[in-house]
């Protein structure tokens, strides 16, 4: 996975049903999936590494923008003296740790490391 700064590294998308999309996705584009818990699946082989998130709710808009950056205390302290917004704090995940952000239009993003 390329891990540069400040650059879109992934894609996070709901999903209702995990088997479903992963038969559909897998069907129609040839994409390939691993399995993280019975809530959350990642895809690849589809031009830009993401995943799918299970969710019981309704889905709106159901794609979440997650950048990469090696030092995400400086970034998000950059983000909060842009006006940006911290809409879920740092929290770690398996493979690092990442908090989400709204831009000034409400845009709703993430960043996450590695490290």
């Amino acid at each position: 996975m390329n891990t540069t700064n400040n650059h879109i590294n992934y894609i996070e998308l709901k999903a209702n049903d995990l088997v479903l999309i992963k038969k559909f996705y897998s069907t129609c584009f040839g994409w390939s999936f691993t399995d993280y818990g019975p809530t959350y699946v990642d895809f690849s082989e589809s031009g830009l590494q993401g995943g799918f998130e299970k969710t019981d709710a309704e889905i709106v808009n159901g794609a979440l923008v997650v950048l990469y950056h090696e030092n995400l205390e400086q970034v998000k302290s950059t983000i909060i003296e842009a006006n940006g917004t911290i809409s879920k704090d740092i929290f770690s995940f398996p493979g690092g740790r990442r908090f989400h952000f709204l831009d000034p239009s409400g845009n709703e993003l993430a960043i996450w490391t590695n490290q």
